[in-house]
């Protein structure tokens, strides 16, 4: 039997696509190795949203040649749509498959390792990899949901990006906007509620655009709904969603409607009008605050989260000064800081005024500090309360560890509680990695 390892890289949807991927394998008759052990096949699925990003890649695939040199890779995903042969060049990659044919991968492997049935072994490598990387396809290619190993599975409703910011290589590397439509949408929320999970994750490359390609035309705030009335999941939560498509009807849904998580993932980059427009974000600060404040108003207790960029092209100290003071003004519990990075062929990597990376790191400790004092209030705020949560399958040396539906993690130490039940836990206290408290009411209790 064919042992393999899986490496997953970047965003939730990439998460979700590498969850299936192994689900895939393993109904194929692959079996999974562990982590740290040798195996046949180790297989990459990437992301290509920073050069760092990119190092990371060929840096896993360096080691996993020098430490098991029998091990063929294969690399998958973003990183492999956008320079397959650079990938194809490094020692040990036995196979190339970009996003266009990462629906394939399964059938690839296995028709590639029938032909090669009749070897006495695998060999460690091939002198030229094949490569499998074309035109990104119109159409929506089902993968079904997996949950993998996490509690909460993350679903994969939409892909692609109709977007243009001056920055980001993902539109060409995950082609345009298209949605799984949403009968498949229900049954897969179905699927997994069957097995046992209590959380999904609704997530796309741009979530808010779901629906805009299917016929008849769809919304992102229909399929919430309809999710809703067409199944019982116990909560949803939204992975990520454009500041343009947070509309007072979605957060009235979310406000009014308890089985949706109270936490809001809302894209910034900038706090800077004038960076917005250079970056091709189609929204204003001022569009972006309006938001923000509508959401923490009608629930005072959300989780609200941002991505911040730091360092872009011609960004002054004044520039940076600014988006500080917005990001300040707003009430984030939590923030991802970091550094611009130049992608081949977007229109950023030409711009002048390049920044220095020492300036970029200062300005990004600087907004980490800020995010720390707003989400240590944050955590001071729900001491007392009672917070509906999901326990992981993750515990601390104290105990088992939740995830509240406003997205903080509490240690709930010396309980006696299994991964992937949902309880409401008291918050006792803050503590170094958050909060801790203690389980009162188990949710089946609570549906009685």
């Amino acid at each position: 039997m064919t042992t393999f390892r899986m490496f997953n890289f970047g965003c939730r949807a990439s998460q979700a696509d590498g969850a299936t991927l192994k689900a895939q394998l393993m109904a194929a008759g692959f079996m999974e190795a562990a982590r740290d052990s040798r195996s046949d096949l180790a297989i990459l699925n990437t992301c290509t949203v920073t050069a760092a990003a990119d190092a990371e890649v060929r840096q896993v695939v360096r080691r996993i040649h020098r430490e098991d040199p029998d091990c063929r890779v294969l690399v998958t995903g973003c990183y492999a749509q956008r320079a397959p042969e650079e990938i194809a060049a490094l020692d040990g990659v036995a196979w190339v498959i970009g996003n266009s044919h990462k629906h394939a991968v399964v059938e690839i492997l296995s028709r590639d390792l029938a032909s090669a049935a009749d070897a006495p072994a695998l060999p460690a490598q091939k002198s030229e990899a094949r490569v499998w990387v074309g035109a990104i396809s119109p159409e929506f290619h089902f993968l079904p949901a997996s949950a993998d190993d996490r509690t909460r599975p993350t679903l994969k409703v939409q892909d692609g990006c109709n977007a243009r910011c001056s920055f980001c290589v993902i539109p060409s590397v995950r082609g345009r906007s298209r949605s799984l439509p949403l009968h498949e949408v229900v049954a897969q929320v179905r699927s997994l509620q069957e097995k046992g999970y209590r959380e999904i994750v609704l997530s796309g490359i741009n979530l808010g655009s779901y629906g805009a390609d299917l016929q008849p035309r769809s919304a992102f705030l229909g399929l919430l709904e309809t999710v809703l009335s067409q199944t019982s999941i116990p909560r949803i939560r939204i992975s990520s969603i454009e500041p343009m498509d947070v509309k007072p009807e979605l957060i009235r849904l979310v406000a009014s409607e308890p089985r949706l998580a109270d936490h809001f993932h809302v894209p910034l980059q900038s706090g800077c009008d004038r960076i917005l427009r250079q970056m091709n974000r189609r929204y204003w600060t001022s569009h972006y605050a309006e938001r923000i404040l509508a959401i923490r108003e009608r629930m005072p207790h959300c989780g609200i989260g941002a991505d911040v960029m730091v360092g872009f092209p011609g960004e002054t100290d004044h520039d940076h000064r600014a988006s500080a003071q917005f990001i300040d003004s707003l009430p984030f519990t939590y923030l991802h800081i970091f550094p611009f990075s130049a992608r081949p062929s977007t229109p950023a990597a030409e711009f002048p005024g390049q920044v220095n990376g020492r300036i970029a790191h200062e300005r990004g400790a600087e907004l980490r500090r800020l995010i720390s004092r707003k989400h240590r209030q944050f955590l001071e705020a729900q001491v007392g309360r009672l917070l509906p949560a999901l326990t992981l399958n993750e515990a601390r040396p104290e105990g088992p560890v939740a995830l509240s539906s406003n997205y903080l993690k509490v240690a709930l130490p010396g309980a006696d509680v299994p991964g992937n039940q949902l309880v409401d836990v008291r918050v006792r206290r803050v503590c170094a990695d958050g909060l801790a408290g203690r389980p009162e009411v188990r949710y089946h209790q609570l549906q009685a």
